[in-house]
């Protein structure tokens, strides 16, 4: 019974671990990582990417340009 316990709070404390969370990445860290997000994550990655276009300086704005010209070649 304790195995079991500690078994089943080992897994609730790690689940986080593997979420992520894009709202807590820089815009820059995004930029970064367009065309290697995992494929389960992808809708979160774009949704969180496309509410901060508005936002991005014009030097942001120009490497995402890049990388997304990068991605779609």
């Amino acid at each position: 019974m304790q195995k079991l316990l500690i078994s089943f709070l080992f897994l609730i404390m790690t689940c986080p671990l593997f979420a992520v969370d894009y709202t807590e990445m820089s815009t820059q860290e995004l930029i970064e990582i367009m065309g290697y997000v995992e494929k389960e994550n992808l809708h979160k990655f774009e949704k969180e990417l496309k509410s901060r276009v508005p936002t991005m300086t014009q030097k942001e704005r120009d490497k995402y340009l890049q990388n997304l010209k990068k991605i779609k070649n």
